[in-house]
């Protein structure tokens, strides 16, 4: 059985075609590395298109969980070989099949229907285990961000009736501002007439007695 790294690029083949092993990128060349100026911004891939990290993924998924001798996979492998030959499907699915039985695979069709179909166990347990990951990094980083989002608008709230406190504070002050200038003035004006009044009457009695003594003067000798 090969090991599982060359078999899973083996069966990466088989769906993703022209699939190349992963390498190091070029050292040289005209080709800025990410980050560097000059380099291109990175495109957003498509929604719901084939990524090639998972597709790397899942065929390993299936290498580790191969078993042994030729099964559905072998046959997938004689099949996409036919291609381009001219062949019809149905002459394409005839020729692998006998190819297949030819290299010692099982002459029973059902050896290819349960490979496949435990093949499709596999992945959908790890598609089951992969939608649990997703939904754990949902709940611990979005979250998070959720929850700091809350934090950010009970802030912004608190923030707002405050403002509206102090707009209400700043109005009631400047309403008592106007009504103590119209104060300062009656005040002021009152206090103003009261000792124009106490002049006056200071005046009339100061000058009672003065007209007093003045006749005391003249008459009283």
């Amino acid at each position: 059985m090969p090991e599982p790294d060359n078999l899973g690029h083996k069966i990466l083949s088989f769906f993703i075609k022209d699939a190349e092993p992963a390498g190091p990128g070029p050292t040289t060349g005209s080709t800025a590395p990410a980050g560097s100026p000059g380099a291109p911004a990175p495109q957003p891939q498509p929604v719901g298109q084939p990524d090639t990290k998972f597709a790397e993924h899942l065929a390993n998924v299936l290498a580790q969980n191969n078993p042994p001798g030729p099964d559905y996979f072998e046959f997938r492998e004689t099949l996409r070989s036919l291609t381009g030959l001219g062949l019809s499907e149905e002459k394409q699915f005839q020729a692998a099949w006998a190819s297949f039985k030819a290299m010692g695979g099982a002459a029973n069709v059902t050896t290819l229907t349960s490979t496949g179909q435990h093949y499709l166990t596999v992945l959908g347990a790890d598609r089951d285990s992969f939608a649990k990951s997703v939904e754990t990094a949902i709940t611990e980083r979005v979250g998070g961000l959720q929850h700091e989002q809350q934090q950010l608008q009970a802030d912004n709230e608190a923030l707002a009736r405050q403002l509206t406190e102090i707009q209400q504070k700043q109005a009631a002050n400047n309403t008592r501002l106007a009504a103590i200038g119209g104060e300062i003035t009656e005040q002021s004006g009152r206090l103003n007439q009261n000792r124009q009044n106490y002049e006056a009457t200071y005046a009339h009695f100061t000058q009672q007695i003065k007209d007093d003594l003045g006749k005391i003067t003249q008459y009283l000798r």
